[in-house]
């Protein structure tokens, strides 16, 4: 089942946790994209200073943020990765969710030759664990540009389905690579999956 606009529609930290487990979609020409979502971060710009719009800033950068809740924010760091993130919260509210790490479920294939120019087949057990284990590269392996910024994730080209899977909890722990952001540093609103058999 596709997830609606009011599901976006709830704080930041409430929608990284839920999204965990869940499985995110990307269509493009005729091909079709299944991974299941197994970490994100959230971000509150009021009170995150390891938000994009914290302090209210509203950029052409930022200003997705600032819009209605169930949006793609992609953005480009250190010149050569996206990030892709999901607007939550009213309108006005900067929030967003950050996407980072996802697993291949359906045309594990395909997200293969998009990371890799490779078939799976060739890939080395090191290359498949780090297909789309981070931010920039699950955007490489599903195909995610900065043309994406602004998609509605309750369309058919980026969006995520809830497919009733539950055989996992979620773990809290500090966000990475935001040791600028003083005191915000210290949130626990990263969210990773543990799998109950694991």
């Amino acid at each position: 089942m596709k997830l609606k606009r009011d599901f976006y529609n709830q704080d930041a930290r409430i929608v990284g946790e839920k999204l965990v487990g869940k499985i995110l979609v990307r269509k493009y020409n005729d091909t079709l994209i299944k991974s299941r979502i197994i970490e994100s971060e959230a971000y509150i710009a009021a009170i995150d200073k390891a938000s994009h719009g914290y302090g209210g800033k509203i950029t052409p950068r930022t200003k997705i943020m600032f819009g209605p809740p169930g949006y793609a924010y992609v953005y480009l760091i250190y010149g050569m990765y996206y990030c892709l993130n999901f607007v939550t919260e009213k309108e006005g509210t900067c929030s967003a969710v950050l996407i980072r790490a996802v697993e291949p479920v359906i045309n594990e294939e395909e997200m293969c030759i998009n990371r890799y120019n490779k078939q799976l087949s060739e890939l080395t057990k090191y290359q498949k664990r780090n297909m789309s284990n981070g931010p920039g590269k699950l955007c490489n392996a599903l195909k995610i540009t900065i043309k994406h910024n602004g998609t509605d994730l309750t369309g058919n080209e980026i969006y995520v389905e809830d497919d009733g899977f539950r055989g996992f909890e979620t773990e809290r722990s500090k966000r990475i690579n935001i040791d600028y952001a003083e005191e915000a540093k210290d949130f626990l609103w990263r969210y990773t999956i543990r799998y109950k058999n694991a």
